[in-house]
């Protein structure tokens, strides 16, 4: 059965991995790209959506601009984590589409219209266009099948401040506003892959010699710490030499601070539970977000033993098969790059 989902991201080197894994599902309808600032500024993650799916000859599908910053704060970016443009060492082809007129915020309503009650919307970036959307329709909820969003930090550290995880943290007054619309009565709890799981999806350089092999890519790269910095893919297959120099660039990124030659796949990993949601087991949650700490604003604290007044308002994934986590994603996008590399 085909799936309809809206994907909302602030792309970024892992929203990239997952931009590719849902181009590569031949099952998913792919109505709409949302692009929300945070990795990189909102200008750039539009480029790198538009890029991407100009390479992957998908104009079809429309990309959407969000605003340039977040609801109250003053917008962050980290492009110490993703290189300047957002995609590592990689540099994208110039697209041949341009973005949308409609706005992020419009886009999601009217992707709701069009398909109430079928539609997955699926967040990988800060909430800010979502919340945007909220603000404008408070019968948005109620028209989703499904949301899965990535972010948060529950009983892990952050990977921003010491109690925050990025998403949340670039935009916490969004976070708090998606949270508590999907509170209501008859909407949909969403399921929140946050670090607590998804720091679990270490890829390795195993993994992307593994892709390149899935792919039929020559000659077959291993990344190694050893290599220069910066060192560039000379893969025969374009997908994945644009993959390599940006997931060398994570490596790099995650080595340099002492969590080894690796990189968290965050994104590419809510992308597959948005599609399949049985891929993970899930506790139920209240969850808030702190807006007034002075060391822990943009904290996601969640109440599992019902000590606040209010059901769960989301479904915190857990738990999953890591292993059969990399086996389809490997045999997705490693298919997606040999179609497209034979054409």
């Amino acid at each position: 059965m085909t799936q309809r989902l809206f994907y909302d991201c602030d792309t970024g080197i892992d929203d990239s991995v997952a931009l590719l894994y849902l181009l590569g599902r031949d099952d998913v309808d792919l109505v709409g790209v949302a692009s929300t600032a945070g990795n990189v500024p909102v200008d750039v993650v539009t480029a790198n959506n538009l890029s991407w799916l100009s390479l992957c000859g998908r104009t079809d599908i429309p990309v959407y601009r969000g605003a340039d910053g977040p609801l109250v704060a003053d917008l962050m970016t980290t492009e110490d984590t993703h290189g300047p443009l957002g995609v590592g060492y990689a540099e994208l082809p110039t697209p041949t589409m341009a973005a949308a007129e409609t706005d992020a915020a419009d886009a999601w309503i009217e992707a709701s219209l069009a398909h109430p009650g079928e539609l997955v919307g699926l967040v990988t970036g800060p909430s800010t266009s979502l919340a945007t959307a909220l603000r404008r329709d408070r019968s948005l909820p109620y028209r989703l099948r499904r949301l899965v969003i990535m972010g948060g930090a529950f009983h892990v550290h952050g990977n921003t401040t010491p109690t925050s995880e990025w998403n949340v943290a670039v935009d916490p007054e969004a976070a708090a506003e998606v949270f508590a619309a999907f509170a209501a009565d008859g909407t949909p709890n969403p399921i929140v892959c946050a670090l607590d799981l998804t720091e679990q999806i270490v890829t390795t350089p195993d993994h992307i010699v593994r892709l390149a092999a899935a792919a039929g890519s020559t000659p077959l790269e291993c990344p190694d710490p050893s290599d220069r910095r910066g060192l560039r893919s000379v893969a025969s297959n374009e997908i994945i030499r644009h993959l390599v120099d940006a997931l060398r660039f994570y490596l790099e990124f995650h080595e340099a601070h002492d969590e080894g030659y690796i990189a968290h796949l965050h994104d590419p990993f809510a992308a597959m539970v948005a599609l399949d949601p049985t891929l993970v087991e899930t506790v139920g949650a209240h969850v808030a977000v702190e807006l007034g700490g002075t060391l822990t604003r943009g904290t996601t604290v969640a109440d599992e033993r019902g000590m606040w007044d209010g059901a769960p308002n989301v479904a915190i994934a857990t738990s999953t098969d890591v292993d059969a986590v990399f086996d389809a994603l490997i045999e997705t996008v490693g298919s997606l790059a040999r179609r497209l590399g034979a054409r």
